[in-house]
């Protein structure tokens, strides 16, 4: 019974730690002024006939704070990529110029601040109903050893534990949301 109890807030928390993981991830794609490559990191371009990330079919970089520019590994691929960015709907216009295609990324103004820290309160919302489902199943899975003969004060110990456990991680969301924010209200 102790394995089992041991296994369900082992799962706990590595189901918890991906959904900070998957957070942090969603969080890195909301740009907060400065140019981040990260910000093309969901864009698929059609590669011959295949949805291919962008990230392998071109080379992104910085080139300064304001300004992402992509360069395809094949030339054909320039059209492709640019109608792939435009398509993302992330709010950036491509500059093509034959070459490379640069994406200038223009000062973000207060209303545009304060609709992006909304998008990232909605991500960090997301992330805690995450590690909340995760509890809810830990619970059941606890309840349905207690039926199999656990005790109810092992039991309750280990709800305890689940609940530690969601409490830290919840913590850890607004942690990394505070953080988002404070970098994009930043001018």
């Amino acid at each position: 019974m102790q394995e089992d109890l041991n296994l369900i807030l082992d799962d706990a928390n590595d189901s918890m730690s991906k959904a900070i993981a998957h957070l942090e991830a969603e969080l890195t794609k909301i740009r907060a002024g400065k140019a981040n490559p990260q910000i093309l990191d969901g864009i698929t371009v059609d590669y011959y006939g295949a949805p291919t990330p962008l990230n392998q079919v071109a080379n992104v970089s910085v080139a300064d704070a304001r300004t992402l520019t992509v360069q395809p590994w094949e030339k054909n691929m320039l059209q492709p990529i640019e109608r792939a960015i435009i398509a993302s709907n992330i709010g950036i216009n491509p500059q093509n110029d034959g070459v490379i295609i640069r994406l200038f990324l223009p000062p973000l103004t207060e209303e545009r601040r304060k609709e992006l820290v909304k998008r990232v309160n909605a991500e960090g919302e997301q992330g805690k109903v995450a590690v909340r489902n995760i509890r809810r199943d830990a619970i059941e899975a606890i309840k349905k050893l207690q039926k199999d003969g656990l005790s109810e004060d092992t039991a309750k110990d280990a709800e305890a534990d689940v609940q530690e456990l969601t409490d830290k991680f919840i913590a850890l969301v607004d942690k990394h949301c505070e953080a988002k924010d404070k970098e994009i209200m930043a001018i």
